[in-house]
């Protein structure tokens, strides 16, 4: 019992800032592939559970990846029935779990370190410029977002361009509360009081602007 209940202080804020996280992902995603939001959800509370629990390790990261999508997509289309599909999941999740327990990742030390450090740095620049339109206030591209060419004719940089252009200042306000509260929230001054280490920082960003949101903008 004691094993765990003294890592409580940080397993409790951690977990709220990873569900915070993980929710719209695994819905997104879910939405994104074709499937329903719901599968999304329990995919990614099951992955928590058996990854948690047969892992071994101490440090372990799961959920839905969006390099799938085109996967799941293309299985969806073609295979005769979402149950299939489902059976599909559950025979490379167990394909997953025997590689595991022979220690097959020790593959991935075979691939050079600045092969996945590139691929690292270039998914942020990614998300960064994917994120820069949506800091503005510009949210009318939804379908084809997350590649380069997008449906509408344009592009990542296109898009920014027209979102400096098309700028409204209670995006920008929100987002840059946002950033306040996550970068004050990690000063050691801050960090020194119990309260703000045991409640997460992204927990305050996403409640406080969606008050100031839901009973500040509207006002103006």
């Amino acid at each position: 019992m004691a094993n765990w209940t003294k890592h409580l202080k940080n397993d409790i804020p951690s977990s709220l800032v990873v569900f915070l996280v993980a929710l719209p992902l695994c819905m997104g995603i879910a939405l994104a592939s074709n499937a329903p939001l719901m599968s999304g959800i329990i995919a990614g509370i099951v992955g928590g559970i058996v990854v948690g629990v047969f892992s071994g390790s101490n440090l372990s990261v799961s959920g839905p990846a969006a390099g799938l999508t085109a996967i799941v997509v293309s299985s969806l289309d073609k295979l005769p029935s979402y149950e299939v599909f489902l059976v599909g999941v559950v025979i490379a999740g167990v394909l997953q779990l025997i590689f595991g327990f022979f220690k097959a990742g020790a593959i991935g030390n075979y691939v050079p370190s600045p092969v996945i450090k590139g691929m690292l740095a270039a998914i942020g620049i990614i998300l960064i410029l994917k994120q820069i339109p949506h800091a503005l206030g510009y949210d009318a591209d939804y379908e084809g977002d997350v590649t380069f060419e997008q449906p509408d004719g344009g592009n990542t940089f296109s898009t920014i361009w027209f979102a400096i252009r098309t700028f409204r200042p209670a995006a920008a306000i929100i987002t840059l509360i946002t950033v306040g509260i996550m970068i004050l929230w990690e000063l050691k001054a801050i960090k020194r009081h119990l309260i703000f280490q045991i409640i997460p920082g992204p927990l305050v960003a996403v409640i406080g602007t969606v008050l100031i949101n839901t009973y500040w903008f509207p006002r103006f």
